[in-house]
């Protein structure tokens, strides 16, 4: 069997992967590691987003919880980043969230913060896995008052919503803002947090009924966002995943303006506020090959990581920087939360073109977006690791690492929440380098099926 925790949590489809059972037993042994120093009796707030399996898990967790003698704290549906901001202003023991981000809706999740609304490390992943295939080995389980009990709340996204607004401080009533709530989790954070700042918003995907999440829109399915900001001749579009951790946008011309781009325009407004901490701003192996020219040519610094928030996260800390995210849209701006966060993204972005008075097609010019082909190859999750032990596989990647020297690059990872390898070549002519990602996908996909 293989690691249960993946970069973002333990993910999988619910019911049938990620079970009831297997719930339980996450926040039984998640309550006991995160909290087994603790004095007092610990408390975990918990959340989820729209998805139908997101009661029956939160409840299994819970249960799993109480059954340890931790409290809980049940929030209901609210944005990732929300858990993770609110699990820290509450000083509570630890905080969980039951989402599949961006996936389908018959995928679902678990991921753990810390008390200090930090994802964890490795190692305490670990410890908690370990417990679990231990079956819970020298564990203490309580009985009578020292059973956990459930709180539940209503209120929790409106403190969340006025956090976002007190951080980032913009008039936005000359703007018309398209928001595609994906059928997810900011379905109510992000709409009322822009009607509040003045916005003019138009409002799509945003009646979940559990079964719909991400369903052709949000920030994977753009193409509907792309036509109704033109139409509704709209100054900007913003797009959010299914549980609200991350933002891609729309320019007033249908263009998107990726991860990549919002922390160029961002991270150089903040650099000429004197805001941005040692001029610094953490990026991914996969972000834009222009990323890197734009930051070399304005006059900052651009840390690469593995691909993962969690790593972006774990170098910003090392620094002291304040920016940092993925092409993805996964922006984290550390002074103001712990993770990434789709409507402080929002809000920042959206701050540039009210402070500037330009036009998003005109901020977007920053950086020039060099064309990349990203290809998945469906591989079993179990053999995705290991694709470079194909002496094919392997050979054809090497022939491809020569031909795009020194005007392009190939990169291929696994996927860390899905059974996929993806290959990416990037290069100046989008045509060739297409065709080799889909070439280069499809052996993959042939030789490891």
């Amino acid at each position: 069997m293989g690691r249960l925790f993946g970069t973002d949590g333990v993910r999988g489809i619910a019911n049938e992967e990620l079970t009831p059972l297997l719930a339980m037993q996450l926040g039984q042994a998640g309550a006991y590691v995160l909290t087994k120093e603790k004095e007092h009796k610990p408390t975990i707030m918990v959340g989820c987003d729209t998805r139908i399996s997101g009661d029956m898990l939160a409840n299994a967790l819970m249960a799993g919880a109480c059954s340890v003698g931790a409290n809980c704290v049940y929030v209901g549906v609210i944005p990732t980043p929300a858990v993770a901001y609110l699990t820290q202003k509450y000083k509570v023991d630890a905080g969980v969230v039951i989402s599949a981000s961006h996936n389908p809706v018959e995928f679902n999740g678990i991921k753990f913060f810390d008390g200090d609304g930090f994802k964890l490390p490795d190692a305490l992943e670990d410890e908690i896995e370990s417990l679990i295939n231990s079956q819970m080995q020298g564990v203490k389980f309580p009985i009578g008052p020292g059973v956990g009990k459930i709180k539940y709340r209503t209120d929790a996204r409106e403190e969340y919503i006025n956090h976002a607004i007190q951080s980032v401080k913009v008039d936005l009533s000359h703007l018309k803002i398209v928001v595609d709530c994906a059928e997810g989790a900011a379905y109510y954070t992000s709409v009322e947090a822009l009607k509040e700042m003045g916005g003019e918003v138009v409002a799509i995907h945003n009646n979940p009924d559990g079964t719909n999440i991400n369903a052709n829109c949000g920030s994977t399915h753009m193409e509907e966002l792309q036509a109704r900001v033109v139409y509704e001749k709209a100054n900007v579009g913003l797009a959010f995943d299914g549980d609200a951790d991350r933002l891609l946008a729309v320019d007033e011309n249908g263009k998107v303006v990726d991860g990549d781009q919002i922390m160029a325009i961002v991270g150089n407004y903040l650099k000429r506020q004197g805001r941005l901490k040692k001029d610094t701003i953490v990026a991914t192996i996969m972000s834009n090959l222009g990323f890197f020219l734009m930051a070399e040519k304005q006059g900052l610094h651009a840390e690469q990581t593995k691909v993962g928030d969690r790593y972006v996260l774990e170098r910003m800390k090392e620094l002291g920087a304040s920016l940092g995210g993925e092409q993805s849209g996964h922006v984290i701006f550390l002074d103001e939360n712990t993770t990434g966060d789709g409507l402080l993204s929002a809000l920042h972005l959206l701050q540039v073109m009210v402070e500037t008075g330009k036009s998003l097609s005109e901020l977007a010019q920053i950086m020039e977006v060099l064309p990349q082909a990203l290809v998945n190859a469906k591989v079993a999750n179990h053999k995705k690791e290991r694709y470079m032990e194909y002496p094919e596989i392997a050979g054809a990647i090497a022939a491809l690492e020569e031909k795009f020297a020194g005007e392009g690059r190939v990169l291929i990872r696994p996927s860390g929440t899905e059974p996929l390898v993806r290959v990416m070549i990037e290069g100046k002519d989008y045509e060739a380098i297409q065709a080799e990602a889909e070439a280069l996908a499809k052996l993959i996909q042939d030789r490891m099926f």
